[in-house]
């Protein structure tokens, strides 16, 4: 069975509470008679040395003094002369006599047989003091015989049966307020055991709460001991062990974040060179086939073979478009491409690609509507800004289904110059909205492979988006789906790039 502290020092002081009332009431039970008994010796010389006094200034009152003495002290006074005649004596009850030399009172026979015992006490010691058992009373008596200084004989007698009586009557009440301050000890020391005991405890809950990593908790104290000064120290452990766990769980979770990030790095870079190989690997199998169909010269007429070359030439343009993209989207993600910024008006910009897009637009009966502001101005690098542009044009072109309609808006939101270009067509599922902005990701791969695409376009943007700092994004809107991409919007056309 586990005992608390609180328990144990219960158990303790009760138990020691009980061992001293214990204790006390043996020492009265043996001691406290004996101790009565030396006291009522020490008293009865006491009055031996006052009746001396009385006799030697021949006091007025002597008679009513001794009485006084007899009532207030409990004792029998015998007082004799030389010859041991009766001087006072108040053992003969109405026989007492007066304070008067010429009385003469029958002499008691024990009073005679006692003289010379205690003429020779009395020159042995001076003053004797015994105990004598009366058999016919069948009492002790305590008793003093001395001589006074005019040569008087004193005896005093108290009963010794007094003094028993008044050891046992203090013995029975010394059990009832022993058992009395047991009860009431007991209930102190279990009140303030527990009021001792609370900050104990309540450095337990702190240590248990911090074993358990919570340390919300915190020592209070007031008690100005060793206690506050170990809880001041359990305070401080607990903030220096958050500090260093809060540090270690940053450090966890940065740890984490990088090994996810070489984790999506290494997964990226696998699926790149697995992607990489799949695009090369259909022009690279055409140009090997027709180079060794021409080397072989399995065909004879012009016609077939200007088609062989035609068809080594466009896969070889093909792959030459996707190595160019390739490094130009690992310059721009590496920042080897450093952004140059200057401003540009971004009307003037968009234009230009509308216009170098004209016949594209009439070969595929594009209707293109625009609400473009003429006088928006951006910071940013000019070159880039317009790859972005071409990049979002030809994807609105490869993807535009009928009635074949291209919008291109401009805003101006907080600072920054929105440029929106919509085309009618199927909506990106919700899963892709996220996905088309990773290299190679391709939604339709028969659609992309028929005009050509590498699906590196939107990764340039989302790389020179992120070198600008700037946002980008994609919705599915009514009757198609809008790109869209921020810039800078410059203070003011002052030193603005000529676009022509």
């Amino acid at each position: 069975m586990k005992y608390t502290i609180r328990m144990r020092l219960f158990v303790i002081m009760t138990g020691l509470i009980v061992f001293f009332v214990f204790l006390s009431w043996l020492l009265n039970d043996r001691l406290l008679e004996k101790y009565y008994l030396y006291d009522k010796k020490n008293n009865l010389v006491k009055t031996y040395h006052t009746i001396n006094d009385l006799f030697n200034e021949a006091a007025a009152d002597l008679e009513l003094e001794l009485e006084k003495l007899e009532n207030i002290k409990g004792i029998r006074i015998v007082v004799r002369d030389r010859d041991f005649k009766p001087i006072y004596d108040s053992m003969f009850g109405s026989e007492v006599p007066r304070y008067n030399a010429s009385n003469r009172l029958p002499r008691r026979n024990i009073l005679l047989a006692f003289k010379s015992r205690i003429d020779r006490l009395i020159k042995d010691k001076g003053i004797w003091i015994g105990v004598y058992k009366d058999s016919r009373l069948n009492t002790e008596f305590i008793n003093l015989a001395a001589r006074l200084d005019n040569g008087h004989y004193l005896m005093l007698t108290t009963p010794n049966a007094v003094i028993k009586d008044s050891v046992a009557i203090a013995n029975r009440f010394f059990m009832f307020t022993g058992f009395f301050t047991i009860l009431v000890g007991s209930f102190l020391v279990f009140m303030l055991s527990g009021k001792f005991i609370k900050p104990i405890l309540d450095l337990k809950e702190i240590a248990q709460k911090m074993a358990g990593l919570d340390f919300s908790r915190k020592y209070s104290g007031g008690t100005g001991d060793e206690l506050d000064d170990l809880g001041q120290s359990i305070n401080s452990l607990s903030e220096q062990l958050e500090t260093s766990i809060s540090e270690l769980r940053a450090a966890n979770e940065k740890l984490q974040q990088d090994i996810e990030r070489e984790r999506k790095i290494d997964e990226m870079r696998k699926e790149f060179i697995s992607n990489v190989s799949h695009e090369l690997k259909t022009p690279i199998a055409l140009i090997q086939g027709y180079a060794e169909g021409l080397k072989m010269n399995i065909i004879e007429d012009e016609q077939s073979r200007n088609f062989y070359c035609e068809v080594i030439a466009d896969e070889a343009a093909k792959m030459n478009r996707l190595v160019k993209q390739l490094l130009d989207l690992a310059r721009i993600e590496s920042g080897n491409v450093p952004v140059e910024r200057v401003n540009f008006n971004i009307s003037a910009l968009l234009q230009k690609a509308l216009k170098k897009n004209e016949l594209l637009f009439k070969e595929k009966e594009v209707r293109v509507e625009t609400k473009i502001d003429p006088d928006l101005f951006v910071n940013a690098d000019h070159d880039l800004s317009e790859q972005i542009i071409n990049n979002y044009l030809s994807n609105a072109l490869n993807h535009l289904e009928k009635p074949n309609l291209i919008k291109i808006r401009t805003a101006s939101l907080n600072g920054k110059i929105r440029t929106s270009v919509f085309n009618t067509g199927k909506h990106i599922p919700e899963e892709d909205l996220e996905r088309i902005w990773i290299s190679f990701y391709k939604i339709d791969k028969a659609r992309t492979r028929e005009y050509g695409g590498t699906g590196l376009g939107l990764s340039i943007v989302r790389a020179i988006q992120e070198a600008h700092g700037n946002s980008y994004g994609c919705a599915n809107v009514e009757g198609g789906v809008e790109f869209w991409f921020e810039l800078d919007e410059a203070a003011n056309g002052d030193g603005a790039l000529n676009i022509q």
